[in-house]
């Protein structure tokens, strides 16, 4: 699994600009089979997207994401767009996200009528977990003057079929909302980006924006009026989710790896880092001790940490260079040394945040080099100082 790659997919193309609309520098990755996909960071943040289209229909997007999976390895799989609301719980321009997903077409057809037997896969835990911990935070929406009130996050369950549902009074309609009454939205692609994400133990999302109420008005003005908002409205909440899950298994590497580096230290080793202090030892007997006392650099503003942070860089080069840090943990260290460096010449309290988690980030990249983790650790604190 990588660790910092969500993969997004949207159905139509209204929906797939709505997330790139959120991406800095796209760039395009071709699958050996001619599926492009779009790779890029969501802005101000080391968090990569690599999002698709999938087309219409449960088939299509099974296929796609199927691929994207084989493909990237992704934290996640997020499906995102608009759907149509079934009740009148989610107000149009509302984000649904899928607590469990209905495959709705499964039936036998008997002398009695239609009997329903549905296909259902659940979300997975964490994803729910987090997704409603950002509904309660609730600051994911954008801004949008003149929109009228804000858009808040729904959860329950959503229907996904073959066929466009626009009407409440067909025979079809009557029969979901009869056997499916605790949808909260009808789609066409949840089901079968579910069951790809099943098939390869990767968990999925399915995040909708309401658009319409499946009743008849899905050509209307109000409708195409409705649609981009809510497409943008899915795409602000979806890609604040990946940034927080991305952000969450970084935190279990950098912990896995501390726990690793303390695990490995030899028994009856100390190594004392003291930054602008005094470090005492007393014992009656010392045996192949070693003491490292390490003065922290002097860090008074944005120039001063990027100055050290250059330093740092050739620290970084030196351990390549002699063999010790291989070209993947080299590159990657680079990266994130290099993100830390923009965010700390910004100079804000919000670049600050960025700058402190990138050099966390590092941190766990070098955890097996102690002289490299006793170097950037006043840094660490420095970039946090600044906000």
């Amino acid at each position: 699994m990588s660790k910092d790659v969500v993969v997004i997919l949207a159905a139509l193309n209204l929906e797939y600009e709505a997330v790139r609309r959120k991406l800095a520098g796209p760039q395009v990755h071709r699958h050996e089979r001619g599926t492009r996909f779009e790779v890029g960071t969501v802005q101000g943040t080391s968090c990569r997207v690599a999002l698709g289209l999938t087309n219409k229909g449960n088939h299509s997007a099974a296929v796609i994401a199927e691929r994207a999976i084989q493909e990237f390895s992704p934290v996640a799989v997020l499906f995102v767009g608009v759907a149509g609301a079934l009740w009148d719980t989610a107000r149009l321009g509302d984000v649904v996200m899928a607590t469990h997903v209905y495959a709705y077409h499964g039936g036998t057809s008997e002398d009695d009528g239609l009997k329903a037997r549905p296909r259902v896969w659940e979300a997975a835990h964490g994803i729910s977990q987090l997704g409603l911990h950002l509904a309660r935070v609730n600051d994911w929406a954008d801004d949008a003057p003149g929109h009228g009130r804000a858009p808040q996050v729904r959860f329950g369950a959503i229907a996904a079929g073959e066929i466009v549902q626009n009407s409440t009074i067909s025979a079809e309609a009557r029969w979901i909302r009869q056997h499916y009454n605790d949808a909260l939205a009808i789609e066409m692609e949840a089901a079968g980006v579910a069951q790809a994400g099943h098939l390869n133990g990767a968990p999925v999302a399915i995040i909708r924006g309401i658009s319409d109420r499946a009743d008849g008005t899905k050509s209307s003005a109000k409708d195409r009026n409705w649609q981009p908002r809510a497409a943008a409205n899915a795409a602000a909440f979806a890609t604040r989710l990946a940034v927080e899950l991305v952000g969450e298994q970084e935190q279990i590497a950098m912990s896995q790896a501390d726990r690793a580096h303390t695990a490995d230290r030899p028994k009856g080793h100390v190594s004392n880092t003291a930054h602008n202090s005094t470090v005492g030892i007393m014992a009656g007997s010392v045996k192949e001790s070693r003491v490292h006392v390490n003065a922290g650099p002097k860090v008074t503003g944005p120039a001063d940490l990027v100055a050290e942070l250059d330093g740092f860089r050739e620290h970084l080069k030196r351990h390549h260079a002699e063999g010790a840090l291989d070209d993947d943990t080299h590159r990657e260290a680079l990266a994130e040394l290099g993100f830390a460096r923009r965010a700390a010449r910004e100079s804000t309290p919000e670049s600050s945040k960025r700058a402190t988690m990138a050099l966390k980030r590092l941190r766990g990249l070098i955890a097996e080099f102690p002289e490299l983790v006793a170097r950037l650790a006043p840094l660490v604190v420095a970039a946090g100082d600044l906000s």
